[in-house]
């Protein structure tokens, strides 16, 4: 694209002129190489009585203008053109500065220090509230290199713009757990549309809270905080994000419609409790892309209320695996569908790929879940269906479970397993699982041949199943 200049001369004196620049594409090229605008501008010149300004008496000039007329029959008055012309580069120009209106608001002048010593929680919050409530069609708040100690903070809709939080530096809590420890999120978004978040590290500094839970010696250690929460929300897109040492979950998705997770990053240790990597519930069209997660429980969980849930490219471990559940929590519950993970990798984890349920009645259900082309290594329970969970096995409904399992796909799943049972289908007495599919699973262990074990489940194996299936 090549930038041009036009100078369009309409006024009726012939004093003034405007110039308008526009972007020329392959239609106006031809317009712009040729000489039919000069021929308009002379033409004008000539109507207005100064054709001398071309010399002669301008007779050649204007058997020219009959001549290229002639071949422009389609267009009724070159003057025509050129008003076309300058109205359409007017819109256009118009058209472009409203589209690209973005205001942006740097943390730094509401007052945020980068020095993680000073609380700078308030000035996010002011920024928040400027780039919420601007008039234009988009704003950026922009966070510098450093890093900013902040508390807990709530960010809430209904904002008159499209909302980005790019971040170039770290977010930090206080040492102290108890500082966040009381609250149930650090920062959450509540009810807002077209929130994005690039880059940036956010640091929960949890280490202090899981030793407090680890230990035997206390009793009274807060819940903890959820490092990223996202409630009610929609068009929502998360690009590029790590995640340190959350004190609970590093990041929920709760009712939330067309969700966006890529290049994340999740980091903690592998006995820290309750750190679920991503939890998923009451959402639909939610994608994951690109993302690790290193974590002391579940690397994805799945809650109920969640369809149309898409991962792809997931690398988990250390961790619990990748889980739907668990469910049956509540006799009344929403189900589990549509749900596809592909070209996945488990590196010692507790599990691979898992579903589970709570041995209670429930109304929920699990239904078109996909599980493609993952690779195990070293995984204690690459493959398991569990619906008699019960973890420590302490306080245990002993009832059966209600969820019912259904069109479950096993598609090229192949490594190592930790553990002699490489698949475990434990369904329940009262709806057995049905339309559960193993195709190509290729499952080896070090120590000891490889078995498999199913209850109460109706399936079939395809293709090189190596594991002695008993579907």
């Amino acid at each position: 694209m090549v930038m041009m200049e036009v100078m369009v001369m309409v006024s009726s004196n012939g004093a003034s002129s405007s110039s308008f620049s526009l972007l020329d594409d392959k239609g106006w090229n031809r317009w712009m190489n040729g000489k039919m605008m000069k021929l308009c501008v002379y033409e004008m010149r000539w109507v207005e009585g100064k054709s001398d300004e071309f010399g002669g008496d301008g007779s050649e000039v204007m058997a020219e203008i009959k001549k290229q007329r002639r071949k422009m029959t389609k267009l009724t008055s070159c003057f025509a053109i050129v008003v076309f012309i300058s109205l359409h580069i007017l819109y256009q120009s118009s058209a472009s500065g409203d589209q690209n209106s973005t205001s942006t608001y740097n943390v730094l002048k509401f007052g945020a220090k980068r020095n993680g010593v000073t609380d700078s929680t308030q000035a996010f919050l002011e920024t928040w509230s400027a780039a919420c409530g601007t008039s234009s069609d988009s704003s950026e708040i922009y966070v510098p290199k450093g890093r900013y100690l902040l508390g807990a903070m709530a960010f809430k809709g209904d904002c008159n713009s499209h909302v980005t939080f790019r971040i170039d530096g770290t977010l930090v809590a206080s040492p102290d757990y108890r500082v966040l420890g009381q609250a149930n999120n650090w920062f959450s978004f509540e009810g807002v549309s077209g929130v994005t978040i690039i880059g940036g590290a956010l640091d929960a500094k949890g280490s202090a809270l899981w030793a407090c839970k680890l230990s035997t010696k206390t009793t009274s250690c807060p819940n903890g905080a959820t490092t990223l929460s996202f409630t009610n929300s929609k068009d929502i897109r998360v690009e590029g994000l790590m995640s340190l040492n959350s004190q609970m979950f590093h990041i929920v998705i709760n009712g939330c419609q067309d969700v966006l997770i890529q290049g994340v990053k999740v980091i903690a240790a592998g006995n820290s409790p309750n750190t679920d990597g991503i939890h998923v519930q009451f959402s639909k069209n939610v994608a994951i892309f690109d993302t690790s997660i290193k974590t002391g429980d579940d690397c994805v969980s799945i809650g109920p209320g969640t369809k149309d849930l898409w991962m792809e490219r997931i690398f988990c471990g250390p961790g619990h695996g990748i889980s739907i559940g668990s469910l049956a929590k509540d006799l009344v519950e929403e189900g589990v569908q549509n749900v596809t993970l592909k070209n996945a990798i488990f590196k010692g984890t507790q599990n691979g790929l898992r579903i589970k349920s709570w041995a209670r009645p429930s109304t929920g259900f699990v239904q078109g879940v996909q599980f493609l082309d993952v690779k195990m290594i070293n995984v204690q329970n690459p493959i398991i269906i569990d619906q008699n969970y019960c973890p420590h096995n302490l306080n245990c409904p002993g009832q059966v479970s209600g969820v019912k399992v259904s069109d479950v796909l096993y598609q090229n799943i192949r490594g190592t397993s930790a553990t002699a049972v490489a698949i475990k289908l434990d369904c329940s007495a009262e709806n057995p699982c049905s339309g559960v599919r193993l195709e190509n699973v290729n499952l080896t262990c070090r120590k000891q041949a490889i078995q498999s074990y199913c209850t109460n489940v109706n399936g079939k194996s395809v293709g090189t199943v190596q594991t002695s299936s008993c579907l």
